[in-house]
């Protein structure tokens, strides 16, 4: 299961200084116009993305500039510039100002961010490849995909930097002035999984893993604009992602992905969303004896199937929760609802993207054999004002496949708590979601490196 230790600062600088991918986010950064005079850069450009990783090491860029400053530790950067890169860093330790120049005159430029956020997806696409994920190599089929091959993801609300909200102000009792608090302008109410409200800047962040400890690559970081825009955000991250991985097999989200983001997903971009369908009503979060006080799951009529050639025999057929079954009026009237179990999932390709189906064995008592059910919407479902895939699923959550991918959801959360422990009181770094976002690419390399770090480790001829 891959080595537990822990992780020292010092393996995390190591690591972070040995990734080629810091070179080819300084490439982005640009250089001092030619006979505009100035003094030139104290440090290389990479070193700003260094600083930037190394503020998800050490808490702030101010510890960051403190632990640079010790003679130790500097002498010991110095000598893995050198090793990993050639370059030969001045003797005095680089400062926090040296930063923030770099940080507010380029590095947050809206043109010079995105493409740094297009070359980390480009770079960590590829780095994931690399060490087996996303991969062919790592088996599965439709039918049984490989959780090696999975994209997850979530959002993130970053609790901002000042507890003040815009407009809030404070009296001074010594002037009586009126003065405006400090607060985070990019601010805002946004909905969490719980169903709680979060007040800060929201992020998605799309990752994949393996099974191994410290095998996570974060692929793609975005910022949600809008409160309630999470969706539109995480399918922009797939949209962009997924052509720099064409072995994945799927996707795991919680239920902010709806009905019209899976056909996207399973049509367009030719992955599996591994998602819950959403309850007819929601439960309590206290346990209720109350029937009417529970958890009642979506069951809705999905298509009537001719299971005979000659046409002579039918039955009904529903999704209950995601899965495809047999609905039988009993004795009293009600509809009773027989899950039939997933034998094969296949996709095709056609001149519009990808068409999904799922086979299922029929019970004995209507004929044993194979019933082919479609997941993909189309034309004749949307005329009937079916959304097929907001109440059908690939793998349902009754399917044994289900809870083994599935659980890359627990991760996704993990992240989120890693980051929040990277966070100075669990505060952002700095205002602005452009400089947040800034401080999460650095958070993804220093997760990114570690792990690739890891991977040499584990298998140094393949590295």
């Amino acid at each position: 299961m891959g080595d537990r230790r822990g992780v020292s600062t010092l393996e995390r600088l190591d690591a972070i200084f040995a990734n080629p991918e810091i070179h080819e986010l300084a490439a982005v950064v640009p250089t001092a116009t030619a006979g505009r005079g100035g003094r030139p850069r104290h440090y290389p450009a990479f070193m700003a993305i260094v600083y930037e990783a190394a503020i998800s090491v050490f808490g702030s860029a101010r510890q960051v500039e403190a632990e640079f400053a010790h003679p130790s530790l500097w002498d010991w950067l110095r000598r893995l510039a050198r090793e990993h890169t050639g370059t030969d860093l001045p003797a005095q330790p680089m400062r926090r100002h040296h930063y923030l120049y770099l940080r507010n005159r380029y590095l947050t430029d809206p043109d010079v961010l995105e493409q740094l956020a297009e070359v980390h997806r480009c770079a960590a696409a590829r780095q994931a490849v690399a060490i087996g994920l996303l991969s062919n190599s790592a088996g599965g089929s439709w039918t049984r995909p490989s959780l090696d091959r999975m994209l997850y993801g979530d959002g993130k609300v970053v609790t901002p930097l000042y507890r003040a909200k815009p407009g809030d102000t404070r009296l001074d009792r010594t002037t009586g002035e009126v003065r405006p608090l400090r607060a985070e302008a990019d601010a805002a109410l946004h909905s969490e999984g719980t169903g709680e409200a979060a007040w800060g800047t929201k992020y998605v962040i799309v990752a994949t893993r393996g099974v191994e400890v410290h095998s996570r690559m974060l692929l793609d970081i975005a910022h949600v604009a809008t409160a309630g825009g999470e969706a539109a955000t995480a399918m922009a991250c797939l949209q962009r992602t997924a052509p720099l991985v064409p072995d994945a097999q799927g996707v795991v989200y919680d239920t902010a992905l709806r009905g019209t983001h899976h056909q996207t997903i399973m049509r367009t971009l030719g992955l599996m969303p591994i998602n819950r369908v959403t309850a007819t009503k929601a439960g309590a979060k206290k346990p209720r004896r109350n029937a009417a006080d529970r958890h009642v799951k979506k069951m809705v009529f999905v298509e009537t199937k001719t299971i005979r050639r000659d046409g002579s025999t039918t039955i009904d057929l529903y999704a209950q929760a995601g899965a495809i079954g047999i609905g039988t009026l009993n004795a009293n009237g009600e509809l009773m609802f027989t899950p039939l179990p997933r034998i094969r999932t296949h996709r095709n390709t056609d001149k519009s993207g990808y068409r999904w189906y799922n086979d299922y064995r029929l019970p004995d008592n209507h004929g044993g054999g194979v019933v082919t059910v479609r997941l993909h919407a189309n034309a004749a479902d949307a005329a009937r004002k079916f959304n097929r895939t907001e109440n059908v699923r690939p793998i349902a959550p009754d399917d044994p496949c289900f809870p083994e991918l599935f659980k890359r959801r627990n991760d996704a959360e993990s992240i989120n708590r890693a980051l929040e422990d990277t966070l100075w009181l669990r505060r952002a770094h700095s205002l602005g979601h452009r400089r947040q976002l800034l401080n999460l690419l650095g958070y993804a390399i220093m997760v990114n490196s570690l792990t690739i770090a890891r991977h040499r480790q584990a298998s140094p001829l393949a590295a």
